[in-house]
């Protein structure tokens, strides 16, 4: 199988990621629903009061781990990125952003809802990654350890 549609595969299953920021080299993770489109994109959509919301805004560069649910008899297989994220402003990169994240994760009535939320208003980010490494005892039971760079 090749690397990237493994990779892809994974994306489509998966809908939660730990997203881990740095700022003043104090690092920071959290959890946030996320979708991916055909070229790897990672979107999420978060409050733009969240600490991980205002810390891509002093340092773009993230990283994030993907785990499907599994048990500890399953074979191991995970998925780790690095890259840049930073909060979508143009209309075009939103919507592009809301199309793959509408209905995958929240419906349309409740992103627009949250974007207009005076509390906690709620905008689109974008991971553009640098590199992958999918840890997958499946697929390569001699060598797990499979990077992809762009």
């Amino acid at each position: 199988m090749k690397l990237k549609k493994l990779i892809k595969d994974y994306l489509e299953e998966a809908k939660l990621m730990q997203l881990s920021t740095c700022v003043d080299n104090q690092p920071w993770v959290c959890h946030v629903w996320f979708a991916a489109d055909e070229n790897l994109n990672i979107y999420w959509f978060s409050s733009t009061t969240r600490r991980h919301s205002r810390e891509v805004m002093k340092n773009p560069k993230v990283s994030a781990a993907i785990v499907l649910p599994h048990t500890p008899e399953d074979i191991p297989r995970g998925l780790q990125l690095e890259g840049d994220a930073q909060l979508l402003t143009d209309e075009k990169d939103i919507q592009k952003a809301r199309s793959v994240y509408e209905g995958r994760i929240f419906s349309k009535k409740v992103v627009n809802d949250l974007i207009k939320s005076k509390d906690s208003p709620h905008k689109f980010y974008k991971i553009k990654p640098r590199a992958f490494v999918l840890f997958d005892l499946v697929n390569f039971p001699e060598n797990p350890r499979q990077e992809l760079e762009f």
